[in-house]
């Protein structure tokens, strides 16, 4: 287990393999969770105000491509709920938040969504995860855009050093992006996470592109998807932003992870830290020992 220990963005890890957003929204089973060989959580996607998310039925299991497709819609009960779960829990590894914006924000000023959230739960998480990739969020995707994501980072950063001075200490910035961006569009965003000194990147979320699936009759489905699919697109990714990041800027690398080998296949690409979720469905947790004894 020692040869797994690593660090990233100034945080000790145990073993590299942690839980994505999107199993644990509210913090509601963090005792669990930390209990179960990861190296790290993330709980979210969590926003100021409590909501249900886009209508049910919302999740497909689709077994045939070992995928899902989620059209939840960022579901939580607000970040205040998972505030009071984070001062209640004994922590014994590390808890990123993932943070995003209400569906009735709009995106002009979404910025002021994240840094409330930020405020919340600065001083109660190893890292702040800014979820500005989910498909489900009407123009969400839109802060992948030059003319929205300078302004958004300028005042998140801003917030962000403020909080370093009042808390006395530094909690990372990490941005989570799309697997549907152009090579174009990975280089411009290369170029703000270097400007605002955003300390990691995930790569990534789920994607809309249906035609990775086998059967047709999904390809129409609204939401995003995950699983084994989508590994080529999120490693294109990863391998896009290694070269174009710098070299202390850790790389999370999730999407289609299901064995020790598409595990490696990532770190191998750029990625640092791994994070897991359709697989553990369809796997168990046997996934997590698998790939931490062989990485």
């Amino acid at each position: 287990m020692k040869k797994c220990k690593t660090k990233a963005f100034g945080i000790n890890f145990q073993n590299p393999v942690g839980l994505a957003a999107g199993f644990d929204k509210n913090g509601d089973y963090l005792n669990f969770i930390s209990n179960i060989g990861f190296g790290f959580v993330e709980i979210g996607t969590v926003t100021p105000r409590p909501q249900d998310g886009n209508p049910k039925p919302r999740i497909f299991r689709i077994r045939e491509d070992r995928a899902i497709i989620n059209h939840l819609g960022f579901n939580n009960k607000g970040v205040d709920h998972l505030k009071t779960n984070l001062k209640n829990f004994r922590q014994i590894i590390p808890i990123g938040i993932n943070i995003g914006k209400n569906s009735t924000t709009p995106i002009d000023n979404a910025y002021q969504d994240y840094e409330y959230c930020m405020r919340q739960i600065y001083s109660l998480c190893d890292y702040i995860s800014l979820n500005i990739s989910s498909p489900n969020t009407k123009n969400l995707r839109d802060l992948h855009l030059e003319k929205y994501i300078d302004n958004f980072l300028k005042n998140i950063k801003k917030l962000h050093e403020n909080l370093i001075k009042v808390y006395k200490m530094r909690v990372p910035l990490i941005l989570k992006i799309s697997p549907d961006l152009t090579e174009d569009q990975i280089i411009s965003i290369s170029k703000f996470i270097k400007r605002y000194e955003i300390e990691g990147v995930i790569a990534t979320n789920t994607t809309i592109n249906k035609s990775l699936l086998k059967n047709n009759k999904y390809h129409y489905f609204q939401g995003g998807l995950s699983g084994k699919p989508l590994n080529d697109k999120s490693n294109n990714i990863i391998e896009l932003l290694n070269t174009n990041l710098d070299k202390d800027t850790t790389i999370i690398g999730v999407g289609g992870i299901d064995s020790y080998q598409t595990a490696k296949m990532k770190i191998d690409k750029g990625a640092k830290l791994l994070q897991i979720y359709t697989g553990l469905v369809y796997s168990g947790t046997n996934l997590i020992k698998e790939i931490v004894e062989n990485l």
